[in-house]
Parts: C-alpha cells; sequence; structure tokens
C-alpha cells in the first residue's frame, strides 16, 4: 500500500513509515492526558516539572552514547532494542502507575528513548536521497497529523470510565501497538550502508577512543556558524515543545477550566487543520521558498500563543481559532526544519552529530521543566509566554541563517 499512494519512498524509509501510525496514534491519544493522570494520582506541579527535568537528564545521557550505540549495534539492533526499553517498558510502568515514585522509575526508563531516536534518524535519512528527504519527513509529519486524529478515542475513555482508569487503558494500548510497530518495523527494514561501516570501524577503534571521537563533534558543530544559527533553531523549537508537551493541557484544564474529557479534541482539530494545509497550501510552496513558510509558520505559532493568554480566553470558539492557527503554523514549518536539519549534517558524521545535537537540545531544555513548573505555580500563563519568546528568537536565528545560505550560491 505505501508502494502504491507514495511511490518515491524506498527502502528503510518505506518500511519506517508503514508501522510509524501504530506509535503516534496511542502516543497523541495519552500525550493528551499525561499531566492530567499524574496530577490526579497526587503529583503536583513542580514534583511534574522535576519528573520531566529529569527524564530530560537521562536523555543527556543517553543522547550522548546515542551515537556510539547506534554505530557499535548497527541501526537497526539499537531501534528495537532501546524502542522496547523505553516505550514498551515504560509504558507498563505508566499502565500500573500509583504514587511519584512510579512516574520516577517511568522517566528513569524512557530517558533512554534518544537512542532509537538517534537510529531511527540514521535509518530513515541514510539511504534515502537529500531531494526527497523534505517529502519524507512531511510524510512522518501526515503520519503524525492522521495519529492525532485519534486523540478524541483518548477523550471517550476518559469519558466512560474517568481520567485514571482511562488513561491506565490507554497506557496499556501503547504497550501493545508499540511494540507490534517496534517488531513490524525491524522485519520490513534492512541495515543502512553506512551502518555496515560504522559497525565495522566502531569495532575495531574500541569505546574510549569512539567516544573521544564523538565528543570532537562539538568542535565540528561550534566551528561552522551555519550549523551553529540552523541547530539553535531546533533547539529552540525543541525547548517550546518540551513546555507545550508538560504543560498545555494541564493550562487548558486548570486555568481554561475545560472538561477533561474536551481537551482530547485540540490535537484531532489539530489535525484536522494540517491535512488541509497539506492539501492545499503545502503543494504550493516552492523548493526555494521553504525559509519564508518556516518564517511565516513561527510568526502563526506566536499569535497562536498570544491567542492563549489574551483576549476572550475561555472561550471554546477563541480557543478553537487559537489551535487552528497553531496547527497551521505547525505545518508550515516543522517538516522544512528537520530537512534543513537533515541536510545540513554530512552523511558520514551523522550518528556522531545527531547525537551531539540531542545532548546539546537536551542541555539546554531540560530547565525547561523546572522552570516551568516554577513559572506555573506563580502565573500559569508564563509558560506560553516562554514559548512565544523561543518562536520569536528562531525567527530572528532563521533569518540570519537564510541570508547565509544565500551568501554562499
Amino acid at each position: 500500500m505505501m508502494r502504491t499512494w507514495f511511490p518515491r519512498l524506498q527502502g528503510n524509509s518505506r518500511g519506517c513509515l508503514a508501522f510509524e501510525p501504530f506509535f503516534l496514534i496511542p502516543y497523541s491519544m495519552v500525550m493528551t492526558y499525561a499531566t492530567l493522570y499524574m496530577y490526579e494520582l497526587g503529583v503536583t506541579e513542580t514534583a511534574i516539572g522535576w519528573i520531566t527535568t529529569l527524564s530530560l537528564i537521562v536523555q543527556v545521557f543517553s543522547s550522548f552514547i546515542s551515537g556510539y550505540l547506534t554505530d557499535r549495534m548497527g541501526r537497526k539492533r539499537a531501534v528495537l532494542y532501546f524502542d522496547l526499553l523505553s516505550w514498551s517498558l515504560a509504558g507498563v510502568i505508566w499502565a500500573v502507575s500509583q504514587n511519584v515514585w512510579f512516574f520516577v522509575a517511568a522517566a528513569l526508563v524512557n530517558g533512554f528513548q534518544r537512542v532509537p531516536s538517534t537510529a531511527f534518524y540514521c535509518l530513515v535519512v541514510e539511504d534515502t536521497k537529500p531531494a526527497d528527504r523534505t517529502y519524507v519527513f512531511t510524510l512522518l509529519q501526515i503520519i503524525s497529523v492522521i495519529g492525532g486524529l485519534f486523540a478524541p478515542l483518548g477523550g471517550l475513555l476518559v469519558y466512560a470510565y474517568g481520567l485514571v482508569p482511562g488513561t491506565r487503558i490507554m497506557y496499556i494500548l501503547v504497550v501493545i501497538l508499540m511494540t507490534f510497530q517496534f517488531i513490524g518495523r525491524h522485519l520490513t527494514t534492512r541495515e543502512t550502508e553506512m551502518g555496515y561501516r560504522k559497525m565495522k570501524e566502531t569495532r575495531d577503534l574500541g569505546l574510549r577512543k569512539s567516544l573521544i571521537d564523538y565528543t570532537g563533534a562539538i568542535r565540528e558543530i561550534t566551528g561552522s556558524r551555519a550549523l551553529l544559527l540552523i541547530f539553535s533553531v531546533y533547539v529552540l523549537f525543541n525547548f517550546q515543545t518540551t513546555l507545550k508537551t508538560t504543560y498545555l493541557s494541564l493550562y487548558m484544564a486548570d486555568y481554561l477550566h475545560i472538561d477533561n474529557d474536551l481537551i482530547s479534541f485540540v490535537p484531532a482539530v489539530s489535525s484536522v487543520v494540517m491535512l488541509i494545509v497539506l492539501w492545499l497550501l503545502t503543494p504550493r510552496i516552492p523548493e526555494h521558498g521553504i525559509f519564508k513558510a518556516m518564517m511565516a509558520g513561527f510568526a502563526l505559532s506566536v499569535l497562536s500563543n498570544l491567542m492563549l493568554i489574551v483576549g476572550p480566553i475561555t472561550h471554546l470558539g477563541w480557543i478553537a481559532l487559537s489551535t487552528v492557527i497553531s496547527a497551521v503554523g505547525m505545518m508550515i514549518s516543522s517538516p522544512y526544519l528537520e530537512a534543513a536539519v537533515a541536510n545540513a549534517i554530512d552523511d558520514e558524521k551523522r550518528a556522531k552529530i545527531f547525537s551531539m545535537l540531542s545532548v546539546l537540545i537536551l542541555l539546554i531544555t531540560s530547565p525547561a521543566g523546572i522552570i516551568g513548573g516554577w513559572a506555573y505555580t506563580f502565573d500559569p500563563r508564563i509558560p506560553i509566554c516562554l514559548m512565544i519568546g523561543a518562536f520569536v528568537l528562531a525567527y530572528v536565528l532563521i533569518v540570519l541563517y537564510q541570508r547565509r545560505q544565500l551568501q554562499h550560491i
């Protein structure tokens, strides 16, 4: 089916994308309620922030070793083994959680998700032509969007069984469907040529020398102004995503007083809008216009967040309009940003550079949970303001990056 509908997909990109819905559908359902689930089980806003930061600290460590493990084990084995650890096992812990310590344990396990993230990134990119990478990341965005359409199913479970039992059922679905995805993807992909080369090189080099070699990637990143600019944009984008994922649902339920079962319609509305944008607008964006698209997307994201702190913020129509604008902004910025980052990294150094990029992202975003938790207790609108600031700065940096790229044409 993937071959018929998306003929440009070849090899590993086809195998990776075919099973991606089995991750994104349960993820979209449960992430809407993850923070509320913790809150309902007695975890305070500040503790939620500390748990988020703890997970990010573990992710810093797993990001640092992810390049080595991806090269040492191979892309396929690294993504399989560590996905089973960081998502399937973590899902089991979340499903049976009773208090804050269960969430601490799940955060420690889930923090190793950066290893399969790096491995998956290499697996889907390395054997894909650079010209086709925007296409692949756009399809990944589509699958994510379609996954969001299933978020209201989580709302139905919460409505039928209550917040805690309904979320437990969602976590059970996470374990079943994600495990199916991990195994199915493993059986339908092959190790990349670069993966085989790096497995041999890493075995010959040894652990100590390999890790020293990976730390040299920091010098490569800091030595290139172009890489610093595009990576800084990527870091800021991830910073606001951390705040949004952790606090937006809580903000809507606690501050805007939206019913829990209605909150699940926010990602569903976003998904519908994204599909419309993908159908009507994205095909009309020329290749040379991707930077303008990113800038427009960031500007719309600023507007959508401003709407959540000014105007009739408790009016459902106003919140729906903010959601629509946010969805348009994300759809015309995120895939192009992912492709720009992918194309900025040399294939020979992809695992090394991407793992160090992940470390840099996490070192900067790790305080987001604590800062957001503290700020939320002071004023729930402050995390939204921080998201606005991240988008404004990203806009400025992408303008500088575009100018630099034009100078080198």
